[in-house]
């Protein structure tokens, strides 16, 4: 091949095509997650907003009342019509203290931190000095064995000592965070004094009436704020040790006491039906199967079942709603206390800290306690269900209580900056001041701002044309 012969890399073709032009490649973009890791990263984005506790408290506690308010009318009719009652007599009154705790947990949700320090002295004095009109003959009632009621009149009855967990909880929080702002609490002493001798005036009080189940749930709160002030190992363990002497005493001194602590696991009513409530209501958790006899249903509420609508309502739930009844009744209240939780340990004020901590102790033992007794684990303390069982006295305190909750989530700076995005339109306008939505035109009237909207929009013609 000579050079004349040879052609150039480039020639083309008398009459061929030039090749096509390929677009210059896009760089990819890495793609995000699909499938089930797409759902889990956006569960676990959801579940990380600043408002996540929030709506956790709010609505897994309204969720408890409204569903408690249900299990109270069907649980109760037939005690109600024994006594000669009507039967909406308990869920009446269950009711008007639900409304009553509503009011109270908005308004504690409302009041500022520094009010709520502010009542944690005169709710504990009040609640001592009524404990003591307890022990005055005339005033204190015994229920079921329990002398810790004072009569107040017509249906009405007040047990002082559900009052008395609200105030530890306040009064403790408010004594450890002065303390720790203070630098007091690295020694001993500062966190025991006076902490613990008011906590055991409290259960002293409490125990002259014979309820020891509310005793536990005070002890129980008591530890939770040594917790979270971080007492020492050693200490901790030393007062828990001297806790449990003196319980395991008060336990094998009183042959009722040994009784219940008898009856943990028992499937038969015993000779003397000593046993008798805690296998109905195994009986009646038995008998519900997955989904319930049905709303209104159980059988185990005709008679066979005693306090069906107070500290074994658990049990008749499980038969007229089935075991999915009661775990949507344990979700609920595990929601709660990871919210308390997560309050508790998201803030830099530690009022906030041990105040939500011990509220949080507060529903949570005491749910367990509850649900323990029902299912045969623990013995029957006699404590209700929180925000679920009967009774005023103890929803008033509690409710206020998860009011604390909501106030203390919603002091977060991030859930404080989230609330107030999403404040409704009307209430934003109105808190700049001035015209709200309006437009002011230099040298012109005010016009209404024009809302954005997908909606296409014809100009209006000049005059004269068509």
């Amino acid at each position: 091949m000579t050079a004349r012969s040879a052609k150039p890399p480039t020639a083309r073709r008398a009459g061929a095509q030039p090749a096509p032009v390929r677009p210059p490649r896009r760089p990819s973009t890495p793609r995000g997650p699909s499938g089930p890791r797409l759902f889990f990263e956006r569960a676990r984005r959801t579940w990380d907003r600043p408002l996540t506790a929030y709506y956790l408290i709010l609505g897994g506690s309204l969720l408890i009342t409204v569903l408690g308010l249900v299990m109270v009318f069907s649980a109760s009719q037939i005690q109600a019509l024994q006594s000669g009652l009507a039967s909406t007599y308990f869920f009446r009154k269950q009711l008007v203290a639900a409304v009553l705790g509503t009011a109270l947990l908005f308004a504690a949700a409302r009041m500022p931190v520094r009010l709520h320090r502010a009542l944690a002295y005169p709710l504990l004095i009040v609640s001592i000095f009524l404990m003591c009109l307890v022990q005055v003959p005339g005033l204190g009632q015994e229920v079921n064995g329990n002398r810790n009621w004072i009569y107040l009149g017509g249906p009405f009855q007040l047990q002082p000592s559900e009052f008395a967990k609200l105030a530890l909880v306040l009064w403790g929080a408010d004594l450890l965070a002065r303390k720790s702002d203070k630098r007091m609490l690295t020694q001993w002493k500062h966190m025991l004094v006076p902490l613990v001798p008011m906590a055991l005036l409290l259960l002293g009080l409490i125990m002259l009436g014979g309820d020891m189940g509310t005793a536990i749930i005070l002890t129980a709160v008591l530890f939770g704020l040594l917790w979270l002030a971080g007492a020492p190992t050693r200490l901790f363990t030393g007062v828990l040790a001297v806790a449990l002497t003196v319980g395991a005493f008060l336990v094998t001194s009183n042959p009722n006491r040994m009784a219940r602590l008898g009856c943990i696991g028992a499937t038969d009513p015993g000779p003397d039906d000593q046993c008798w409530q805690a296998v109905h209501g195994i009986y009646a958790l038995a008998s519900g199967g997955w989904f319930g006899s049905g709303l209104g249903a159980s059988v185990e509420k005709w008679g066979q079942l005693p306090e069906p609508h107070t500290d074994f309502i658990f049990a008749v739930t499980g038969e007229e709603l089935g075991l999915a009844g009661t775990l949507s009744v344990l979700t609920l209240f595990a929601a709660l206390g990871y919210a308390g939780i997560r309050v508790a340990g998201r803030t830099e004020d530690p009022f906030v800290r041990y105040a939500a901590g011990g509220v949080t102790t507060w529903i949570i033992a005491q749910a367990v306690i509850n649900v323990g007794a029902v299912l045969g684990l623990l013995p029957i303390a006699g404590v209700p269900l929180p925000l679920f069982s009967y009774g005023g006295s103890a929803l008033l305190p509690t409710m206020f209580a998860v009011g604390l909750l909501i106030a203390f989530a919603r002091s977060d700076p991030a859930a404080r900056a989230a609330l107030a995005v999403r404040q409704p339109a009307l209430r934003q306008r109105t808190s700049r001041g001035g015209l709200a939505g309006v437009l002011r035109i230099p040298g012109g009237t005010p016009r209404r701002k024009r809302e954005k909207t997908m909606r296409r929009r014809a100009s209006r013609p000049p005059s004269g044309e068509r």
